[in-house]
């Protein structure tokens, strides 16, 4: 740092002390956004070389999503403008739908963020250098934490610290920073985590005195513009076809983050606009995505996302020719007719055999399958970011497989789904404000007619000669890895990673046309993070129906007499009452399985059968196998997943592990704790239906998470002696002990370092799919 600087950091920091003291509006006048004009002369690559890094490996980690504290998302100048307001998004007892808060949506500018409620977070009185950093939250918020100093302890406090994700927030403006640096001086950021250095405190300090100018976005170079031309072009036919179809792509990939070169480097949203190609985007921002966008005509435009790409809520997909063929195929060129437009009233708009009947089954399915993991995925990784009210219905670990499209069964018949559209209605019908318990007895009644529908359709297959063999099963055309999945839940959040991963599951899932598609109308097109506890409430017992509905699917292939204890087994001590009431027919199908099973154990047989039908397009990169690892290493790791019972309990949620030789890393692993459940039918009470005995651990190649609860680093050499030290683990001082030899714990003074390794190991392993981690559940140990 040069030598000016130091002398100008010195009078505005002695300057804070006294105006600290002081009212602000006095000191440095009112705030007035126009004071945040932005320079024309700002340098713009200070601060995309020096403090975006930064800002991304120190500050975004939790600031990133809907549960950032205070709702201050710094992964683009349009969040770091925004600011903070004390407004939460998660209030489990909502009983009212709130107006949604979704950057660059639901407001423009600051000033219209001001108006809703949101405070600065930088500087908008007087732009000198003492009142570019005292009147800024940024800074007296890395400040306070550069006066705390390093931790005097390795597990902080509770008296200090809360670390839970319901914690009361504090969510102070400016004004208020002064009474909250006295009553909270160890919540400076980065909270609870080892503090800056000199050099990033330095850099960050130089950027907000001057101003902490933002760049405008960078020219799009002229070939990516091309490419947003052609795909817009494809995008806004004008033929009834053409929009119909054009507007089922949107409503199932509008989260995703889109690409066109291998690089990735720019990113797009497919977005709604009331312009149309060639004029300027004007956004239109409704609820969800099949609302009523109140203009005639809706154009489709490819959005150029500004933010930092984080894990949690990146859903890549690449936009290349041989996918519009792919798409041109099933939706364009297939023989069929549209006579009219869907309308977007909510009973019809939300449920898509009824808007989207016109387009054949069988191509919509496909269409879903084509990329089947981010179909999935996007009720996890879309921007919910605490999503225990949709995941906590599904068991810790399981495979999914789908129906074979090639074949003509009642997922790809269109006869079929017009005539139980009305059955499969889903809850978001009712938009954001539900009341659960009448709602409930409804759909669960439309449920039942669905499923007897469904069992009736099935025995009359099979009297046609239909067989229930693994021929059913999707084999991916022998190329396409999505043809088999593996769901993973770690407490509120979930990941889908594409092949078997794992040891066998308890469970496993069978999945038909109507059953993804009423996934993503439940989870994705019609969950509304904003809305009331009756619509959260609504959509998780919903969700309780598909889940067995795939589970029941998958019992089908398991000889007809064994398929009752299988599901008794998986249901043990629940209230089966509703349940039978609901699945009766489908329980009594009269159909038998086609598999010739040679062992006694039919489940784990069916599964390693569908595994060879699956062959090439079964993904194995996160075997533990596939990491570089000694033949011992990797033994090592596989009998950690031998465990289970009481030594397991101890472990987190999701661990990261990285493995080193020589001091430099060698492998980045995951480490999943699997919860042994009698079931997962309970609503409010989940700890009740724990079955320690039964905990599992899982291990991985690459990270199978985005949410790590604690940091492992094990030399290669050590990992037999890790695992042995799990397997003696029989209290919460024995992990404790653990951790001291293995864990870089939050306080540790190397957690910054090694959180920069990891985040360059992942970026390796997964250029696309990765993201920056998100911070806020590492755990206080």
């Amino acid at each position: 740092m040069s030598r000016w600087m130091w002398a100008l950091l010195f009078v505005v920091v002695s300057g804070c002390a006294v105006y600290a003291t002081q009212d602000l509006d006095q000191a440095f006048g009112k705030p007035d956004l126009a004071n945040r004009k932005v320079s024309e002369n700002v340098d713009a690559s200070f601060y995309q070389e020096q403090v975006k890094p930064i800002l991304e490996s120190r500050c975004i980690n939790c600031h990133a999503c809907y549960d950032a504290p205070c709702q201050i998302k710094l992964t683009a100048p349009g969040g770091i403008e925004r600011g903070g307001t004390k407004q939460l998004v998660y209030e489990g007892d909502r009983l009212l739908a709130t107006e949604p808060s979704r950057l660059f949506e639901d407001a423009r500018t600051a000033e219209q963020w001001r108006e809703k409620g949101f405070y600065p977070i930088l500087n908008e009185r007087e732009q000198s250098p003492a009142a570019n950093l005292q009147g800024s939250v940024l800074y007296r918020a890395i400040a306070l934490r550069q006066q705390q100093g390093d931790f005097e302890h390795k597990i902080l406090p509770e008296d200090d610290y809360d670390f839970s994700l319901n914690r009361d927030q504090v969510c102070p403006a400016v004004e208020e920073y002064s009474d909250f640096e006295r009553s909270h001086a160890s919540w400076g950021m980065p909270y609870g985590l080892p503090q800056l250095t000199d050099q990033e405190y330095n850099i960050l300090t130089k950027w907000l005195v001057h101003g902490a100018q933002m760049p405008a976005p960078a020219d799009i170079p002229n070939e990516i513009a091309a490419q947003i031309e052609r795909w817009e072009t494809r995008l806004n036919g004008d033929s009834l076809k053409e929009r119909l179809v054009n507007r089922y792509i949107f409503e199932h990939i509008y989260l995703y983050s889109l690409y066109f070169d291998e690089q990735a480097k720019y990113r797009f949203k497919l977005i709604r606009s009331s312009t149309p190609p060639g004029e300027p985007i004007e956004r239109l921002a409704t609820r969800r995505p099949y609302d009523a966008p109140g203009v005639e005509r809706v154009y489709y435009r490819l959005w150029l996302d500004p933010e930092s790409r984080v894990q949690k809520t990146n859903i890549p997909m690449q936009l290349d020719d041989a996918r519009y063929q792919r798409w041109q195929q099933w939706f364009y060129e297939t023989d069929y007719e549209v006579t009219s437009l869907a309308d977007y009233e909510p009973e019809t708009a939300s449920n898509p055999f009824i808007t989207f009947e016109q387009i054949p089954a069988n191509s919509r399915y496909r269409f879903l399958l084509d990329h089947a993991q981010n179909t999935i995925m996007a009720f996890i990784k879309g921007p919910v970011c605490r999503g225990q009210i949709a995941v906590n219905v599904i068991n810790e670990q399981f495979w999914v497989y789908f129906i074979n499209p090639d074949l003509e069964l009642h997922n790809v018949g269109s006869e079929f789904l017009r005539q139980n559209a009305e059955a499969l209605s889903l809850p978001a019908s009712l938009s954001s404000n539900a009341l659960p318990i009448a709602s409930w007895v409804s759909y669960s009644e439309n449920q039942k007619n669905y499923l007897s529908s469904k069992a009736g359709l099935i025995e009359e297959l099979g009297r046609d000669g239909m067989t229930i063999t693994p021929e059913l099963i999707w084999d991916g055309e022998g190329y396409n890895d999505n043809a088999t999945l593996t769901i993973m839940r770690h407490f509120d959040n979930a990941s889908v990673e594409k092949g078997n991963v794992g040891p066998i599951p308890k469970t496993a899932w069978v999945i038909d046309y109507p059953l993804l598609e009423r996934i993503h109308y439940l989870l994705v097109a019609g969950f509304d993070v904003f809305g009331n506890v009756g619509h959260q409430l609504v959509t998780r017992l919903y969700m309780d129906f598909l889940r067995m509905e795939g589970e029941m699917n998958f019992l089908l292939f398991l000889p007809k007499e064994e398929r009752q204890a299988v599901r008794e087994y998986w249901y043990r001590d629940a209230d089966q009452t509703i349940k039978d009431y609901i699945f009766s027919d489908m329980l009594k199908v009269d159909i038998a399985s086609g598999v010739e099973y040679q062992t006694d154990d039919h489940k784990a047989e069916l599964l390693g059968i569908l595994a060879e039908r699956l062959g090439p397009a079964l993904n194995t990169k996160h075997a533990i196998e596939a990491a570089d690892l000694t033949q011992k290493a990797q033994q090592a790791l596989k009998n950690l997943q031998q465990y289970q019972g009481q030594n397991v309990t101890f472990f987190p949620e999701f661990a990261v592990l990285l493995v080193e030789r020589d001091q430099r890393s060698q492998a980045l692993m995951s480490v999943v704790h699997n919860r042994g459940h009698s079931n997962i039918t309970s609503l409010l009470d989940e700890e009740s239906t724990f079955l320690p005995e039964e905990d599992t651990l899982l291990v991985t190649n690459g990270l199978v998470g985005d949410y790590p609860n604690v940091i492992l680093r094990v030399d290669e050499q050590a990992l037999p002696a890790f695992v042995e030290q799990v397997g003696r683990l029989q209290s919460e001082q024995d992990y404790q002990a653990l951790l001291d030899r293995f864990g870089v714990r939050r306080t540790s003074s190397d957690f910054w370092a090694v959180s920069d390794e990891i985040a360059r190991f992942n970026q390796q392993q997964e250029p696309i799919a990765s993201g920056i981690l998100d911070y806020n559940r590492l755990q206080n140990r």
